[in-house]
Parts: structure tokens; C-alpha cells; sequence
């Protein structure tokens, strides 16, 4: 029988399928931080507070990423490439959702809709981290080897996503309200739509390493399918909406230490 916890252990339980696995996860952690770093060193000048709060979340974001990569050394095992077709920050980007890159590189400060931006395209993206993470904590949070990352990422998760909605709520009172709500509907469209992409050239690149047949693949790609119908119809919804998170100032402190792992 297929459940999320047996295929998880089918592909952490193999070392190339892990490895992979590991891999793309470090790839899109190190890239949110490097986005996140440039955000904080080009916040306007009006919204200079923000900055400590936006380095701190690039900050957990590289921490994960170091985590998958000392997961890969406790086994023995190096990085491989990042298969282009599983590169969900790239593809996002290439979307045009979240801020250019080379708006990013550029050396000059951002808007305040710029921000806005950012912060309504974390809020979309932090939703789908933070219900991928509560999977993996609800089934491996007591795993002899994953347990403890599996646990902290998910408790960063959170915090981002909270930090995500305290932030737009305090700008939507500021009167951006409208501009808040446009850029998250498209984002989350956009988004459910890379997901989807993603996940299907994610299963498609495991089912090759592990060997499954070839109805077993067809049913994942069911499945994946039948996520996509569901949010494009209205599971959407809960990527937009803006509420007082009960964790506040969620990213008013340093970022914590990496869990030792190798």
C-alpha cells in the first residue's frame, strides 16, 4: 500500500535516491538564503527595521541547507547535481514569481512594493514548507538519523511562515491591502503550478533510481495530479489568506545552531 510514510522510507532507505533527495532539498535551502541575504542588504531605507528579521531568515535557510549536506557526510555520500526539472526556486523564479534575480544582484535599494512582493511570495512558499515539514515530523520526527533536523526545520518553517503573515498584516494596515492580496493570488497560482511540476520530475527521477514499475509511477502521477486539480479549484485559498499568527516577532532573535548530525 502507497502512503507518504513508506515511499519517504523507500527513498531514505536507498542511497542514491537519498542522495538526490538531499541534494535538491540543500540546493533550494542555499538559494533562499542567498535571496534572502540580498533582500536584507536592499531594504529601503523606511523599512530598515526589517532587515534583521529578513537576514535571519536567509540565515535558517542556509542552516538547512547545511543539515541535508551533513546528512549526505554522516552516510558517506557527496552531492550530485541538481536536476534542472526539480529546481523549484529556479523554476519559481522563471515564473516571475518572488523578485528577479537580477534585481537582487543589482546594487540598488528596493521598493517598498518589492518587499511586499517578497513577503507575499515567502508566505506562499513557507505554507508548502511548513505542511511538507509537519509530514515529515508527523512520521519521522523520532528517526534515529533525521529526527532531530526533521524537527528543527520544521519549527524554522513555522516561524517563517508567521513572521510572513505578521509582516503583510502590518503592511496591509499600512494600506497596501489591495497590492497584498493581487500578488498572492498570483503567486499562489503560480506556485501550485510549479509544485506540481516539480513533484512530478522529482518522482520521475526516483522511480528510474529505485526501480519502481511502471503503474506504480502512473499512480503517483495520479496522485500529483489530483493535488494540482484540488488546489487550482480551491486549496489555493489557504495560501492567501492573512491572519495574526500566535507566534509574534517570530524572527526578532539570531538564528539557532544547526543540529549536530554527522
Amino acid at each position: 500500500m502507497l502512503s507518504a510514510k513508506s515511499l519517504f522510507q523507500e527513498i531514505i532507505d536507498n542511497d542514491e535516491s537519498f542522495r538526490l533527495f538531499c541534494s535538491i532539498a540543500a540546493g533550494g535551502e542555499s538559494q533562499g538564503g542567498w535571496e534572502n541575504a540580498r533582500i536584507a542588504a536592499l531594504v529601503p531605507d523606511g523599512e530598515r527595521a526589517l532587515a534583521p528579521k529578513i537576514a535571519r531568515h536567509g540565515a535558517d535557510e542556509d542552516k538547512h541547507g547545511r543539515i541535508f549536506l551533513a546528512l549526505m557526510k554522516k552516510r558517506g555520500l557527496e552531492p550530485v547535481p541538481v536536476p534542472s526539472d526539480t529546481d523549484y526556486t529556479m523554476l519559481l523564479e522563471h515564473s516571475g514569481i518572488g523578485l528577479a534575480h537580477d534585481r537582487l544582484k543589482a546594487d540598488q535599494a528596493l521598493t517598498v512594493q518589492d518587499i511586499v512582493t517578497y513577503l507575499a511570495h515567502s508566505r506562499v512558499t513557507e505554507q508548502r514548507a511548513s505542511e511538507q515539514m509537519e509530514l515529515l515530523r508527523k512520521h519521522f520526527a523520532d528517526h534515529p538519523d533525521l529526527g532531530r533536523a526533521v524537527r528543527m526545520i520544521s519549527n524554522d518553517e513555522d516561524n517563517h511562515l508567521a513572521y510572513c503573515h505578521e509582516e503583510l498584516l502590518r503592511f496591509a494596515s499600512a494600506g497596501h491591502g489591495r497590492a497584498i492580496q493581487r500578488t498572492l493570488r498570483e503567486c499562489a497560482l503560480g506556485e501550485i503550478r510549479v509544485y506540481r511540476d516539480v513533484s512530478l520530475a522529482v518522482m520521475a527521477h526516483m522511480g528510474r533510481i529505485l526501480g519502481w514499475p511502471r503503474a506504480k509511477s502512473a499512480v503517483l502521477a495520479a496522485g500529483i495530479h489530483a493535488v494540482y486539480a484540488y488546489e487550482r479549484a480551491a486549496g489555493w485559498r489557504r495560501m492567501v489568506s492573512l491572519r495574526m499568527p500566535e507566534r509574534r516577532d517570530a524572527l526578532g532573535g539570531p538564528a539557532t545552531a544547526a543540529p549536530e548530525v554527522a
